[in-house]
């Protein structure tokens, strides 16, 4: 299949998709979340593929959501819209990723922001160039309580999951692998090879039970509430969006969010 937002590279066991907006940043559209979706769906499909590689082309792994699209398409949705259109491409969409049947490594550079953050930390792994940077500002940038999907405690823990996004702040890639957020950090120049190394080595065991060990840690963490927790958060940010903040943000427009703090969008 040909993607007009993606690239897709082959390398024998591991398949690596690649977001291609790098002029946008990797700004999330409605066409590249579609497209991302059918990659993985077909990715999974594929019995030749035993691990992905998720990154982003040019100096960013993505800057979250395409707020000029939201601006322009989705400014004036009513409640019953918006909680349609984000529970199908925002969180339904990452927990597609979470519960990939394969393993699966985010390949981060440069901004990690809002809905990037949020769809890296549904990979299983996370290799990172000492450029990345992880943010999740929205709370200060358009009075929205956090992405929708709130993974933040789950892989970083709550004492930073809340300075981060009390603050609107950034965490360093040495900064996530101290807290264990990460899983390795390597120089930009090295993170291609180095994400597609620690792919190929996982895509040497046998896939199927990689599989049940994927499944198996997930549902401990399910055992411990994460997926009824990212579930009623995402009710809460719903709410959010009738906030005088959200308001105040969407009336000047959500675009001006990505000049008042341009590593996000």
């Amino acid at each position: 299949m040909a993607y007009d937002t993606l690239e897709i590279e082959h390398h024998g066991a591991v398949r690596r998709i690649l977001l291609a907006r790098d002029a946008q940043r990797n700004a999330q559209s409605q066409q590249m979340l579609d497209e991302l979706m059918a990659a993985f769906d077909d990715a999974a499909r594929d019995d030749t593929v035993n691990a992905v590689v998720l990154g982003g082309k040019g100096a960013h792994f993505s800057a979250g959501h395409d707020l000029k699209q939201a601006q322009a398409e989705r400014a004036n949705f009513t409640v019953e819209e918006r909680w349609a259109y984000e529970e199908l491409r925002y969180f339904d969409y990452s927990m597609r990723i979470w519960d990939f049947p394969k393993p699966t490594i985010a390949q981060v550079q440069g901004a990690c922001v809002a809905g990037g953050f949020m769809i890296a930390n549904m990979c299983d792994l996370v290799v990172a160039g000492e450029s990345a940077f992880f943010s999740d500002p929205v709370g200060h940038t358009l009075g929205a309580a956090a992405t929708e999907v709130l993974i933040h405690p789950w892989v970083m823990g709550a004492r930073k999951a809340k300075e981060m996004l009390y603050t609107g702040g950034k965490l360093s890639a040495q900064e996530a692998q101290a807290i264990g957020m990460v899983n390795r950090v390597v120089p930009d120049a090295e993170l291609a090879d180095a994400a597609l190394a620690l792919a190929q080595q996982i895509a040497k065991a046998p896939p199927f039970g990689l599989r049940l060990i994927k499944r198996s840690i997930n549902r401990t963490l399910d055992a411990q509430g994460l997926r009824t927790a990212l579930a009623a958060h995402f009710d809460t940010h719903q709410l959010s969006h009738l906030s005088e903040g959200f308001l105040t943000a969407r009336d000047r427009g959500l675009a001006s969010a990505i000049q008042k703090n341009p590593a996000s969008a």
